[in-house]
């Protein structure tokens, strides 16, 4: 027996160094030259390297079992001698220790290095898939030098297809069967790679379609053949097996040998479905009716989906322009249209209702996305730009020479539609890069000609205010402002249609505020600006309210401040009879008024008419006593003095003592009050009295 499997491990090794050149490379260029697609692929190789590892040990296992039968066969020949050293089929069989390693290989390890391999290539194929959904990592890889990408890549591909080829058509050796799993994944590559150099010329143009659909291509190649080894580990456990039959590796992908198996599809088919069955499904009627069949059915589907290219679906809220051999013919709407089959006329459907949003002034980061409540002393977002804007001061320079402007962030998002198609898609390349630069040249044109006043209100000021009042009115303005330049934007001189074909739908100027690092020195000053205007308005309350309480209303008191004003114009002039008219005026305007004006002129005719009428009663009750004098002079005399003694002691206390003529005794009458004798009292004392 030849010693074959030496062959299939150098054919091994060689493979498995080529698949680890290969990975470094396309891992490290792909990072070099920014390309996604070929930084994905290199995994891929990767999960090919590592089966051609395993191969390694299964052919050097196989060749030393092989020498192993080599050497039994020549000591069996020198048993039938009769030498000393013969000894039986019991110690033949104790010497065959490399085919028993081979079989513990074959039954336990090759299992085991399958389900790690499929967990390898699902894993990565999910973390892959994770990566290119991440906005943020994909937005630093745009590719450069692709031609040398390409021309690269070209090599890569080609010693991957050739490779591929040798090594399977060696498999059709049942003894090198196993070479089939590794040159499968290398023909993977290959297919892979041809496209990857397709789509890097493309690139090349500026056409990165076919990158894009690769970068989800490989992990979904990657996921969905992890799946079908471990799939093939459950079968293979309740697959029936024959004695002598060649038992086929889980990590030998199926799927891949349909395309890579020696002796076409068909083939591969059938040997597929006999293996898992255990008999010879192949050979009967109906699976040979369909074999001959199967290549009408095959060539009828492809026409039917080649012909299904002249149907186009336009869903609602869409529009569809279609394109003859690259002219852009017809716009439809929303429903079902027919147009001519791919490449004579394609269809481009776009989101026209839907709308989008640009944000513009920051850049914003995953933990930005998480955040509730943003405040002026802290960073809102993972990068913000500054803008100068105005400051108002009454020179032309601040005090020491510097320009009155001053730094503030702006974190604007812009809504949009799509108003017109053909505009959109053709009067521009990059039709949204286009409306983002034009949002960001305005909104620095705006902000350098506004002002952050926060005390100037949006009627006195000439200038919207980003930060007081006027900010509604600075929101629409600048929308006015980015809506006009979209529909005015040429391509060149000679352009003769104008516009991006986008409508401003809603701009929002909410987050415009100062740099963080000088937000508590900001806060201060609108603290201060709004303590003036808090003082201004009570001043004006309380003005209102003297105002209204004097005369009833603030419209009394100012007429009758433009009568008083015009008295006093007539006054100084010496015009006589406008000032009487004026005074009457004023006076009857006096008495139709309300509040502290009316009480005072109400209190001083009282007063006036209380005066005059205790006068009037003064003076007539001086006429009776005079007439009262006249009429009995001495009577009056003695009335009044008796009046006025009666008045006088009014609140004197009085004794009256009454004596006959004839008494003399004089009594002394103690009129001093007495005090009681106090319980205290010393009675020796009573006893000295």
């Amino acid at each position: 027996m030849n010693v074959s499997s030496r062959k299939a491990r150098t054919i091994s090794i060689i493979a498995f160094i080529l698949c680890l050149i290969f990975f470094i490379f396309t891992l490290a260029f792909g990072v070099a030259v920014k390309v996604l697609a070929m930084y994905l692929l290199s995994w891929q190789i990767l999960a090919g390297a590592m089966i051609w590892l395993v191969l390694i040990f299964q052919f050097h296992q196989r060749s030393l079992a092989e020498q192993e039968k080599l050497d039994m066969s020549q000591l069996a020949k020198s048993d039938q001698q009769g030498t000393i050293f013969s000894g039986g089929a019991d110690r033949m069989a104790m010497m065959a220790v490399a085919q028993k390693r081979l079989v513990f290989l074959e039954k336990w390890i090759l299992p085991i290095s399958s389900i790690v391999i499929a967990i390898y290539q699902v894993l990565i194929g999910l973390w892959l898939f994770r990566l290119i959904t991440d906005s943020t990592w994909t937005a630093d890889w745009k590719s450069e030098n692709e031609l040398l990408a390409a021309f690269l890549m070209a090599g890569v591909t080609f010693a991957c297809f050739l490779f591929s080829r040798f090594s399977t058509g060696m498999s059709s050796e049942k003894q090198w069967k196993p070479l089939r799993a590794g040159g499968s994944y290398l023909l993977v590559t290959a297919a892979i790679g041809l496209v990857m150099f397709i789509s890097l010329g493309f690139a090349a143009f500026k056409y990165e379609g076919g990158l894009k659909v690769l970068q989800y291509i490989i992990p979904g190649v990657l996921v969905v053949l992890g799946f079908e080894i471990l799939l093939n580990c459950i079968l293979d456990i309740y697959r029936p097996r024959l004695a002598g039959e060649y038992s086929r590796a889980s990590f030998d992908s199926r799927i891949l040998g349909i395309f890579n198996e020696p002796g076409g599809i068909m083939h591969t088919v059938a040997h597929t479905i006999d293996y898992q069955f255990g008999f010879k499904v192949s050979q009967t009627w109906f699976y040979q009716l369909l074999g001959k069949a199967i290549m009408p059915l095959v060539l009828l589907a492809m026409l039917i989906l080649y012909l299904m290219s002249s149907v186009v679906i336009v869903g609602p809220g869409q529009a569809a322009v279609i394109e003859h051999f690259g002219s852009p013919m017809r716009d439809k709407g929303p429903g079902l249209h027919f147009k001519w089959p791919w490449p004579v006329e394609i269809a481009y459907v776009y989101p026209t209702e839907e709308i989008q949003e640009l944000t513009i002034g920051y850049k914003e980061g995953e933990e930005d996305k998480k955040k509730k409540a943003f405040l002026w002393g802290e960073k809102h977002f993972e990068e913000e730009y500054d803008l100068l804007v105005a400051v108002r001061t009454d020179t032309e320079s601040g005090s020491d020479g510097a320009v009155p402007v001053s730094v503030v962030l702006a974190n604007v998002p812009i809504q949009y539609r799509i108003s017109d198609l053909k505009k959109y898609l053709y009067n521009h390349k990059q039709a949204k890069d286009m409306l983002e630069s034009i949002c960001y040249r305005e909104l620095t044109r705006f902000a350098a000609s506004a002002n952050i006043d926060t005390d100037v209100d949006v009627s006195e000021a000439s200038q919207a205010s980003l930060l007081g009042a006027g900010r509604k009115a600075a929101a629409n303005a600048l929308k006015r402002r980015i809506q006009k330049a979209a529909n005015e934007v040429v391509l060149g001189p000679e352009a003769g249609d104008v516009g991006l074909g986008v409508e401003i739908v809603f701009l929002g100027l909410h987050g415009v505020h100062p740099p963080a690092e000088v937000a508590k020195e900001y806060e201060q000053v609108i603290a201060s600006v709004q303590e003036k205007q808090a003082t201004i308005l009570e001043s004006q309350a309380e003005k209102n309210r003297i105002l209204t309480e004097l005369a009833g209303s603030i419209e009394a008191v100012d007429a009758l401040y433009e009568l008083a004003g015009r008295l006093e114009a007539a006054k100084q002039a010496g015009d006589g009879q406008v000032e009487e008219q004026l005074q009457k005026e004023f006076l009857a305007s006096l008495e139709v008024v309300k509040g502290k004006v009316f009480k005072t002129l109400r209190e001083a005719d009282s007063y006036a008419f209380e005066r005059v009428n205790l006068a009037r009663g003064d003076g007539l009750q001086f006429d009776g006593q005079l007439m009262s004098y006249q009429a009995a002079p001495e009577l009056y005399k003695k009335l009044q003095r008796l009046n006025a003694m009666s008045e006088g002691l009014k609140n004197v206390r009085k004794f009256v003592v009454i004596t006959n003529e004839e008494d003399s005794q004089i009594y002394e009458i103690d009129l001093q009050e007495k005090l009681t004798e106090s319980i205290y009292m010393d009675p020796g004392l009573k006893g000295e009295e």
